[in-house]
């Protein structure tokens, strides 16, 4: 017996094989049973003829109702009308779990607020499991590409004793009897390791407790957070759009036919190559502004602000030198010009905004002082922080990806709550 998966079907053309997965769907012309069959790898059609099998096996394909649970045997053929180009000839079944009657979710519309009280089951239709298989070709391109590059994978604390960021959107823990914090970003610990290992990033997950319901934010999401010694702000650039292409490269290769399954203009994609544009924040409030947009320079961007900007680009464009008081208290000010910082997002094309966002550090050891103090940041708890500039502090650079951003914009959906397995947002934390 040769056990197969759906994924690799390809090989097996003309042979007799054993697929173990789920009933996704059926449909029934009489003497002909078509059985839609899943099994973690993809989907696949198995046609059940009458005459070809017992009557045990027929009846048992005929009754068995949506997500039992099977081992399917059958011969692989090309059929080129299938979306996967092949289809299996059933010749056994051998039920494992005969589900119960009345599976939540049909082939029907169901409201976006209904599947995702069904979350734990909603992942099992191809279109999400399309976004999830890419979500996972992406957390492996960008593991590959650090670790090609030199790398080393740390893991910071996910319990820290103080912001980050320097804001008050912290969800807050009680940690044996002091307060503590699920921490908004591994970065500062991802410094200290960089002066051990020159190279380095974090991945893992992150939380942020402001109240937003914008589909472009969650409370719970994984960042890929990379920090690297001796590297300045061009540097810092060119390795984030090095590891944006290499990503959106492997995804074209290994998960295209998940990308048509969702709809999703590979051609925009395959536009995304080094050297992508720039433009400075006093640039970008001069375009808003000649666009007909109220902005004044020292205001944040909203989304219909970046959406407008990114229209201009068929690339992911960095906007660069932000004020400085807009930003986080570690970031290094420009030398001819302090009132802004060596830093940049970087927004991605077709609406989906910030994706990166990144800097050069301060390594000043006065510089950072003053910093903490001018925000009042108590100097106690980031006197392990202050003493990366005490003991061989260098010009040092870093930024954050966003991977849920990153897997909405590939993917091309609307929603960020899909792109990953079990969304927290402001009034979801079920299943």
């Amino acid at each position: 017996m040769i056990r197969a998966t759906i994924e690799n079907i390809n090989v097996y053309e003309g042979q007799v094989v054993t697929l173990s997965g789920w009933l996704y769907n059926k449909r029934s012309s009489g003497k002909i049973i078509f059985l839609q069959i899943r099994d973690g790898s993809g989907f696949i059609q198995g046609v059940v003829v009458k005459k070809e099998v017992s009557e045990a096996v027929f009846e048992t394909c005929k009754s068995l109702p949506q997500e039992s649970s099977f081992h399917v045997t059958g011969m692989v053929q090309r059929d080129e009308r299938s979306a996967l180009g092949y289809e299996l000839l059933v010749r056994e079944v051998e039920v494992v779990c005969r589900a119960e009657e009345g599976y939540p979710i049909s082939l029907k519309e169901h409201g976006t607020d209904f599947l995702m009280d069904y979350r734990h089951l909603w992942m099992r239709t191809p279109r999400q499991h399309a976004i999830l298989r890419i979500r996972d070709e992406i957390n492996l391109g960008l593991r590959e590409f650090f670790h090609e590059e030199g790398f080393v994978l740390v893991e910071p604390p996910i319990i820290t004793p103080a912001s980050c960021e320097g804001t008050t959107e912290l969800f807050e823990i009680d940690y044996f009897g002091e307060n503590a914090y699920l921490s908004q970003t591994g970065q500062l610990y991802a410094e200290a390791a960089a002066m051990a290992f020159g190279k380095v990033y974090s991945f893992g997950p992150t939380f942020r407790a402001e109240k937003s319901k914008t589909r472009k934010h969650l409370n719970e999401f994984w960042m890929i957070e990379p920090e690297m010694a001796f590297v300045d702000f061009e540097g810092n650039l060119k390795v984030q759009e090095e590891m944006v292409s290499y990503v959106i490269k492997r995804v074209l290769q290994r998960r295209r036919r998940e990308l048509e399954l969702l709809g999703r203009d590979v051609t925009a994609l395959e536009k995304i190559e080094p050297p992508f544009p720039r433009i400075t924040y006093t640039e970008a409030v001069e375009m808003l502004k000649n666009a007909g947009f109220e902005f004044e320079w020292g205001d944040d961007f909203g989304a219909p602000h970046e959406t407008h900007i990114a229209d201009q680009y068929e690339k992911p464009v960095f906007i660069t030198h932000f004020p400085t008081s807009m930003k986080a208290f570690y970031m290094q000010p420009d030398p001819t010009n302090p009132e802004v910082i060596l830093g940049a997002d970087l927004i991605a094309p077709e609406g989906y905004g910030e994706i990166i966002g990144g800097s050069q550090r301060i390594h000043d050891l006065e510089l950072l002082l003053e910093k903490l103090r001018a925000e009042n940041l108590p100097e106690e708890v980031y006197q392990w922080y202050i003493e990366l500039r005490k003991f061989g502090s260098v010009p040092h650079s870093g930024f954050g990806l966003g991977l849920e951003r990153t897997v909405a914009w590939i993917c091309g959906i609307d929603h960020i709550r899909q792109t990953i397995p079990f969304a927290r947002t402001l009034n979801r934390v079920y299943p």
